[in-house]
């Protein structure tokens, strides 16, 4: 067997652990102990985070134990990969940026010629363009994994009202035309709020949580239950019906009539008024509100704040 054979065998072992002895790997690969010492030099050097214990019982401690073994990828895989690292490009803040650069520059220098001409030529040809922002997200990744650890946070949040103090368990965060949201339970106000991540100015604690929450595929896909549940009952021209089709809330909720108008005709929560009167107001004359009141009264008041920025001559 070839030492690089032996080497990648060796590498696959002792990644399964947490600790291990040299005279466990001498008994699995029946080697050495001396040999043993030095495979385990050279798998440090190829940059596996090893920490060796003096002392007659003395071993060897893994530091971190998510190191994935080698993995052979076919060019065409390869090249995918980067075909998906473009959607990245337009985001001036990523979570995991460090490492999404780290996987891009090892992959790049493991390809062939042939195949990196290709790559070069992919990152020429295609983009997932969004419209580029230089708003920074600082605390992008601390929120994302705060919703993977089931955590609540209190933070500091920049809104029309100055800068307020909320308390709220995430459920995720999700890229839209450029910037980060995060969806999340208000635990103050008891109901589901949208975040803008890049408004968040510092997290003042993080807080252990057992109860369950929704994450954002649930939240997505409307299996939530409502807790204040409204109609939302709208009339749609077929530009309206267009343009509530290209936003991911409304698409499933859109009813198109056999002229290509439409109509909306749904529960929502309350909470959610606030973030679609915005969409409303912006397409105007193609979408009439018939329900509820508070959003009429709510497009009617965006309309009258304009008005007064202009009177008539």
């Amino acid at each position: 067997m070839s030492k690089a054979q032996r080497l990648l065998d060796i590498l696959m072992f002792v990644s399964a652990k947490k600790y291990f002895t040299a005279q466990e790997i001498a008994d699995e690969f029946k080697i050495s102990i001396r040999t043993v010492h030095r495979y385990m030099l050279d798998l440090s050097d190829m940059g596996l985070p090893i920490y060796a214990e003096q002392g007659r019982n003395g071993g060897y401690t893994v530091l971190s134990n998510r190191l994935i073994p080698p993995i052979l990828f076919t060019e065409e895989e390869a090249v995918s990969i980067f075909f998906a690292f473009q959607a990245f490009n337009y985001y001036r803040d990523l979570p995991f940026e460090t490492e999404i650069h780290s996987v891009s520059r090892k992959l790049y220098s493991s390809l062939q010629k042939e195949a990196q001409q290709k790559v070069n030529k992919l990152q020429s040809y295609v983009a997932f363009w969004s419209p580029k922002r230089s708003i920074e997200t600082p605390l992008l990744k601390d929120v994302l994994e705060a919703a993977i650890d089931n955590k609540h946070i209190r933070f500091q949040y920049a809104s029309k009202k100055g800068t307020t103090t909320k308390y709220v368990h995430p459920f995720g965060v999700y890229a839209q035309d450029g910037l980060w949201y995060m969806p999340a339970f208000d635990l103050t106000k008891e109901k589901i709020l949208l975040f803008r991540v890049d408004r968040i100015h510092a997290i003042i604690e993080y807080e252990n949580n057992s109860k369950e929450f929704l994450n954002l595929q649930q939240w997505f896909s409307n299996t939530y239950e409502i807790n204040h549940p409204i109609r939302l009952y709208v009339q749609l021209t077929s530009e309206g019906v267009r343009q509530c089709k290209s936003v991911p809330s409304f698409e499933g909720l859109v009813i198109t009539k056999e002229d290509g108008s439409g109509y909306i005709d749904s529960l929502i929560d309350e909470g959610e008024l606030h973030f679609i009167s915005s969409l409303f107001y912006r397409l105007g004359v193609h979408a009439k509100i018939l329900e509820p009141q508070a959003l009429i009264e709510n497009l009617r008041q965006h309309a009258n704040d304009i008005l007064t920025m202009y009177p008539q001559m």
